[in-house]
Formats: C-alpha cells, structure tokens, sequence
C-alpha cells in the first residue's frame, strides 16, 4: 500500500490504524489531523465572503470573496504570501486552503469573519446553526 487515509470513528478504526503501523516499512510518513472542516461550515463561509465582498471595501476598493478570504485567513494567522506571476507583472496568493482546515479552525475563521463583519456593519443573511 503506497498510500492511505481512514478517519477514526471506533475501535476497530483503531486497531486497523495500530496494525497497518506495525506492517509499515521505515521511512514511512503518518500524518494525523483532527477531523476537517464540514460542508455546511463550507457553505457558511462562502455566505459570510459573499455578504462582505457586496457590502465592505477594503483599503478603498471592492474585492471578490476569494480574496476577502484570503484577507481573512491572514488575520487568523494562516501563512499567506504573494509571489511574482509568470508574466512578472502582477502577484499571486499563495498559502493554506481553506479545505484543509479542521472543524476548530473553520469555526474560528467564521467566527472571526462574523466579528469583524459586526463591527464593520455588515448584515449577514445566513445565519442558521452549522454543524
């Protein structure tokens, strides 16, 4: 097996995790991440980017909610860096996805997104409870 993924959800899970450790050969590489980020969060997200692109500038221009988001990631501490493009003539962000984040960090780039968004008066049109 040159690769795998399995989220742990019971004790066999575990005990799959714990025997495919013992049988893996050396220089084997195991990453462990808590569970990611939901669909509904997802879908929160993209509401909350969408209501501050339509509603908020930004150093005196508007922006999209791709880069609201970007702006957003920045200020919860998410590495975010801007390279050269090819043509030299503009940049480019470079830096974490959103879809890689955990249930915990999605929460708390939402919950960011909606505190600065209240206190830049923004009104937020999706606010049912998110899983």
């Amino acid at each position: 097996m040159s690769r795998a993924l399995i989220a742990i959800h019971g004790k066999a899970d575990r005990e799959r995790v714990a025997k495919w450790a013992t049988q893996a050969p050396t220089g084997t590489r195991v990453e462990f991440k808590q569970a990611k980020r939901s669909l509904p969060q997802n879908d929160r997200m993209w509401a909350m980017l969408t209501d501050v692109a339509t509603q908020k500038e930004h150093a005196g221009r508007k922006y999209t909610p791709d880069q609201w988001k970007i702006l957003f990631m920045h200020a919860c501490g998410r590495e975010v860096q801007f390279i050269p493009a090819l043509d030299n003539a503009t940049f480019i962000p470079w830096g974490q996805s959103s879809s890689d984040l955990s249930k915990q960090e999605m929460t708390d780039l939402i919950e960011f997104i909606f505190s600065w968004g209240s206190e830049h008066g923004v009104v937020f049109h999706d606010l049912e409870p998110v899983a």
